[in-house]
């Protein structure tokens, strides 16, 4: 799939099959993860891939905005460790994984662990030291059967892009 059209294409999803995302599929996506780019190449990311039911599930138990996540096949949690700018490294790496996954087949959806007591029961829960910022923990799966969106509305160009100066129209 051609880059452009995985952009325009893809799409959030938050209902999976049980069908496991194969290996090489998962490789893919922790090098596309691995070669975003972070400030000053930094590359202070960890990545834990979570295959397994029990641990997914109470991933799921956990995670009260992302109870999706106990129904996936996998799930990829990203952790920084010392990074000058987490949120935006991480954000780089994580648009990179969804693409890829997206590209292969493979749907996903954020999932923020932004509550304390979730943080530390998922830091728990995967080993992942106190010290360290625990991003999000993505699923990862293949799309169930249904009704798929034609696609998500999108503001007009006009009231986003400026050209030169702010409020100078792009177009």
């Amino acid at each position: 799939m051609d880059v452009y059209q995985c952009i325009r294409s893809r799409r959030t999803v938050r209902e999976f099959k049980p069908d496991p995302v194969p290996e090489d599929v998962i490789l893919k996506i922790l090098q596309a993860a691995r070669w975003a780019p972070s400030s000053s190449n930094t590359q202070a990311w960890h990545f834990i891939v979570i295959q397994d039911r029990n641990t997914l599930t109470t991933l799921g138990e956990i995670c009260s905005q992302g109870r999706f996540i106990g129904q996936a096949p996998m799930a990829i949690a990203i952790v920084m460790e010392n990074a000058p700018r987490p949120q935006l490294d991480a954000g780089r790496a994580l648009q990179q994984m969804e693409l890829m996954a997206w590209s292969q087949g493979v749907g996903t959806c954020f999932a923020g662990v932004r509550d304390p007591a979730q943080q530390v029961a998922v830091k728990e829960l995967l080993g992942i030291a106190e010290e360290m910022e625990l991003i999000t923990v993505l699923p990862f799966g293949y799309p169930a059967e249904g009704p798929r969106k034609k696609g998500t509305p999108r503001k007009p160009m006009e009231e986003i892009a400026h050209r030169e100066r702010f409020g100078q129209p792009y177009r």
